[in-house]
């Protein structure tokens, strides 16, 4: 008997080391310990763990999909919509999976020969003069020819700009890293139990190198999971906080594809003239006006900007509050609920600040992230803010303040005097900006906000949800695109959430 105790040796070894890890991560009184004790235990386990690693015993396959194991099951109208919803995003790939960087499209030559199509390309028209915009929309004809549409809402001049935000060879770099990398971006959380605290790294999906916690929401079933403390239980978290970024994402040859002033938002020249002159609508030829109108009808936009006003397409007329009784008037008796990012709450900051009579109550709430709350008590007014729920890269939110907007409105008692504004998407992308470098387009890429602004226009299609057009809104405007929006087009914004608050009445 006592001579096979060598062949037993490894799993007596195994259970003992087991047991020891369990005795570790059960201990509840850790307040007991002084800070030496429980850094040498953490020390013995990170060991202990590097041990097992070492020898095989507890490795893992990283290769593996690990995303779509974490998520919960779909029923199968559920499947049916996220079918719906990645086909509005499709979009078209190249014939050649790995196109060397001189046979990709490049911005500083209008003809090139390239023989299939997937740019990502942005087209707008404009005048300054008359401080007017409109977004184009561009046309891939899926053989390295592109096309494009503008409606043309106002006469007089107007300059055409068209700008190569992406080749499509980098856009299949960043579909690949978003099918790939999802932790690209990474979270962190602060886990604490009296005087001991350990951080560990969060995310929407982790790969199981060591226990999980949790966080999934139980109502909406949004996912989200960090690594466990060694020493602490789950529940000791205390807060939510970006990470960073992941570093070393291309290879050299995808990097030649994320070349500032090269190929990442770079204008298109035109070989010709770029200005245009759009001359009032006389009706003198029948033919010529039957052909403006058939591409009206294909594409027409959602507003365009004339003399600084956003304007629709149809719809309800947008009306300018410029003036704090205004809109005083309009959110008299109304509670105005803002969920969301960080152009949410400038709205919320806009309002507050723009109508002398909300007075602000200092919650001491942490800055940029909330809770905020006005009142106009005279008028019976009350704004409030709220962010959405992770991930989010404000700064530190504390883990009691991580509420999904679905639950919020689960709690709104409703009415029509009850206003809901949500924007949930600049923390899963960005608006445009200007000019991204590399890293920057690794992460905040226009073609992701894109596909995210597809996404929900798919989404809420057909339900009674006003969409504020944040996308053309940015586009068709003359300025510098910057990570949160101007203050111009701020005001616009609000002019059509209010118009839509308080429809004008139309003359009898």
């Amino acid at each position: 008997m006592w001579g096979n105790l060598p062949k037993y040796t490894p799993l007596f070894l195994v259970l003992a080391v087991s047991g020891l890890i369990l005795l570790l991560r059960n201990i509840h009184t850790l307040e007991k310990f002084n800070c030496r004790t429980i850094s040498a235990l953490h020390q013995l386990q990170s060991k202990l763990d590097s041990a097992l690693r070492s020898t095989g015993l507890l490795q893992l396959d990283r290769n593996r999909s690990y995303c779509g194991s974490q998520g919960p099951e779909l029923s199968a109208d559920e499947a049916a919509e996220e079918r719906h919803l990645l086909e509005s995003v499709a979009w078209p790939e190249p014939r050649l999976s790995a196109a060397p960087f001189q046979q990709s499209s490049d911005p500083s030559r209008s003809f090139f020969p390239k023989r299939h199509g997937g740019d990502f390309l942005l087209a707008r028209l404009l005048s300054p003069e008359l401080r007017a915009g409109v977004a184009g929309r561009v046309v891939d004809h899926q053989n390295g020819f592109y096309s494009v549409l503008f409606w043309l809402p106002w006469a007089g001049p107007a300059q055409v700009e068209v700008t190569l935000v992406h080749p499509s060879e980098a856009v299949q770099v960043l579909r690949r890293l978003r099918e790939e990398r999802p932790d690209r971006v990474y979270f962190k959380s602060l886990f604490r139990s009296g005087y001991f605290s350990e951080t560990t790294v969060c995310n929407l999906c982790l790969p199981p190198h060591q226990p999980l916690c949790n966080y999934t929401d139980h109502h909406t079933g949004e996912p989200w999971f960090c690594y466990k403390p060694k020493l602490l239980d789950c529940d000791t978290r205390m807060n939510h906080f970006k990470g960073g970024y992941e570093k070393d994402l291309l290879t050299s040859q995808e990097a030649l594809f994320f070349q500032s002033d090269v190929n990442i938002k770079v204008p298109i020249q035109a070989s010709g003239p770029n200005h245009v002159t759009v001359l009032p609508d006389r009706n003198e030829n029948p033919e010529t006006k039957r052909s403006v109108n058939a591409d009206a009808t294909t594409f027409r936009p959602s507003g365009f900007y004339y003399l600084g006003a956003w304007q629709v397409v149809g719809g309800v007329p947008i009306q300018q509050f410029n003036d704090t009784s205004a809109i005083t008037d309009c959110l008299r008796g109304k509670v105005v609920n803002i969920y969301g990012d960080s152009t949410a709450r400038q709205w919320f900051e806009y309002l507050s600040a723009f109508v002398p009579d909300l007075k602000e109550f200092n919650l001491r709430s942490p800055k940029n992230v909330g809770p905020f709350m006005a009142v106009d008590s005279e008028h019976n007014i009350l704004v409030r803010y709220r962010c959405h729920g992770p991930p989010i890269r404000f700064t530190t939110v504390a883990a009691s303040e991580l509420r999904y907007v679905a639950n919020e409105l689960e709690g709104l008692r409703g009415g029509r005097d009850t206003v809901v504004v949500v924007s949930v998407w600049s923390h899963f992308s960005t608006f445009p900006v200007e000019a991204l470098d590399p890293e920057v387009s690794l992460y905040n890429s226009d073609w992701y906000s894109l596909q995210l602004d597809a996404v929900l226009r798919a989404m809420f299609r057909g339900l009674p949800v006003v969409l504020v057009d944040a996308w053309e809104m940015t586009l068709a405007r003359g300025l510098p695109h910057a990570l949160h929006p101007p203050p111009d087009i701020v005001k616009n914004m609000i002019n059509v959430f209010l118009s839509h608050v308080c429809p004008k009445r139309r003359s009898q």
